[in-house]
Parts: C-alpha cells; sequence; structure tokens
C-alpha cells in the first residue's frame, strides 16, 4: 500500500468528521480522501483540464474549455460546514494527483445541501464516487443537514446509478427537461 502524507487539519475545526480516509477501491488500487486544502488549487485545475469533454460537461452542465479565476476561487470556497469539498488523490509517477472530488453546498434552505461528485475518466467504475459520496453524506448528516440534492444531465447515466444506488430519489427537472434532480433525506 503506498504511504499518502497525513494533511494538516488542525486549522479545519469546524469539520466534523475524522478528517482523512485512506480507500481501497474495487481493484485493489489505494486513494486517499481529504478536505480540500488552499495548496489544492493547482490540483483542482490539472483534475478539471484532465477531464474528457463529457465528464466536464456532466460536472459543469455546459462546456468549458478552461477554468477561470472566477470558476477556480468558487470552487476552492470551503468552509467545513455549510461549504465541503473532499478530494481523492493518488500517486501517479511520484506526485499526489487528483482523481475524484465531492462536495455539498448549503442551499439557502434550512437544512438542505447541493452535492456534486466527479471522477477523472481513468478512475471511473472503481468504486471511488462512492466512497467520496459515503463520506460526503456522513460530513453533511454530521453537520447538521436534512436533505442532500444534485441538479444532473438527464444523460448522464453512470451518476444515475451511482444516485440510485446511494438511495437517492429521482425526478426530472420540471425547468428543464434536458435535467434530473436527485434526492437524498439525510
Amino acid at each position: 500500500m503506498p504511504t499518502f502524507p497525513t494533511p494538516d487539519i488542525s486549522e479545519l475545526t469546524p469539520f466534523v468528521g475524522e478528517g482523512h480516509w485512506i480507500e481501497t477501491l474495487q481493484d485493489g488500487s489505494h486513494v486517499l480522501i481529504r478536505p480540500l486544502q488552499p495548496d489544492d488549487r493547482d490540483r483542482e485545475i490539472d483534475f478539471i483540464e484532465r477531464l474528457s469533454p463529457e465528464a466536464r460537461h456532466f460536472r459543469f452542465l455546459g462546456t468549458i474549455k478552461e477554468v477561470s479565476p472566477e470558476l477556480l476561487d468558487r470552487l476552492m470556497e470551503v468552509d467545513y460546514r455549510n461549504s465541503l469539498a473532499l478530494v481523492a488523490l493518488a500517486h501517479q509517477d511520484g506526485e499526489l494527483v487528483e482523481v475524484g472530488i465531492s462536495r455539498y453546498t448549503a442551499s439557502g434552505e434550512k437544512d438542505r445541501c447541493e452535492c456534486a461528485v466527479t471522477v477523472a475518466d481513468a478512475w471511473q467504475h472503481r468504486g471511488l464516487g462512492v466512497a467520496l459520496m459515503r463520506h460526503l453524506i456522513d460530513a453533511a448528516r454530521k453537520n447538521g443537514f436534512k436533505q442532500m440534492y444534485s441538479i444532473d444531465s438527464a444523460a448522464n447515466r453512470p451518476l444515475q446509478d451511482l444516485a440510485s444506488y446511494l438511495g437517492f430519489e429521482r425526478q426530472r427537472d420540471p425547468e428543464d427537461s434536458t435535467q434530473v434532480i436527485h434526492t437524498l433525506q439525510l
């Protein structure tokens, strides 16, 4: 098993939970899952840029060719309670590389948060999305949320399968027939 550096989460006191996990995926590979930190900024850019056009479209519900500074600022803005992102890191060519991320953000409605998960194309179908979402769901519960939801492309069948597996209910988005809304009672 590879050795992962232990992240310094001493400044993340609002984050409720163990802080980091080493997960063994279905193919025997290992990833470190931990809260997103400010020094992950370059990893986040690299991760998004390595996604296939389809994966980027599914993640952002639109086409993005490059990560704008404004988008990156929004993605990096987490307070570990009302907004949380968990990154999955793996060793590749001697470096820790982001291979997946799950996140939630308080929706502004009492006790609800919106979530998203993205897994690098080469890391799909290994159970990484399930691991990321289980930790995210647990953190949302511990932080007092009662419902989690996501708005997704109706064409994103793998995400629909993941959401169903995790117990999310699915309905068509009444405002956009190309999208579905997944909802989980926490």
